[in-house]
């Protein structure tokens, strides 16, 4: 398969200095909005990457299911990979590939558990298929076949048939309190432009990056 001339043009449009928030967390919100008014697929979803206690890193795409200015949250089973990964190493990036739109965010943070009373409230939101799902699998945990995982959920969904669905024990999230956010938008000729907001004890420094 020949691949090398698969290429195209960046020009949708420019990133400057004078349009950038001071805030990260503003100009992503502003990003993010305009992803969800181009009804992209899935705005929301984000590239997690953890390394584990050999230095190996893994990636996986979740949702983003809220961002404050404390930073980035997602949920997920506590007894995943990345949970796993991030229970050893804290350090953690983020990647948002809004690719229709010629941009990316990329977030460079640290991660910690979220309270067991917002993982509740979130929970409680999910639609109910959602919530026997999280019971029914043992995330990243081999498994026989798909008819043994579907076995599973139909036994969960009898034993939870009435009423609500209790939250599982092994079930949590993860803040992602960010250090560095880069805003990539893309430029003609692959020149692309680049901005890299660090934090600091007087609050965020922002710097053109070379693409």
């Amino acid at each position: 398969m020949k691949i090398d001339a698969i290429r195209r043009s960046y020009t949708k449009d420019k990133l400057d200095l004078d349009k950038l928030n001071a805030d990260p967390i503003a100009q992503f919100e502003l990003w993010l909005k305009d992803a969800i008014a181009a009804e992209l697929p899935d705005p929301t979803a984000m590239c997690v990457a953890t390394v584990d206690s050999s230095g190996q890193p893994s990636q996986r795409l979740v949702l983003l299911k809220d961002v404050t200015s404390e930073g980035f949250t997602f949920y997920t089973n506590l007894g995943s990979r990345k949970a796993s990964e991030l229970s050893e190493n804290p350090k953690v990036s983020l990647h948002f590939p809004w690719h229709p739109l010629e941009r990316q965010v990329i977030v460079y943070g640290t991660a910690e558990r979220v309270s067991n009373t917002q993982v509740m409230k979130y929970f409680l939101s999910r639609p109910k298929e959602s919530q026997l799902a999280a019971w029914a699998s043992e995330q990243s945990r081999p498994i026989s076949t798909r008819q043994a995982l579907m076995q599973k959920f139909a036994e969960i969904k009898h034993k939870f048939e009435h009423g609500e669905v209790p939250l599982p024990s092994f079930w949590g999230g993860f803040l992602i309190r960010p250090q560095q956010i880069e805003f990539w938008q893309g430029g003609e000729h692959r020149l692309h432009d680049r901005f890299m907001y660090k934090k600091s004890e007087s609050g965020w420094q922002i710097e053109r990056l070379c693409p």
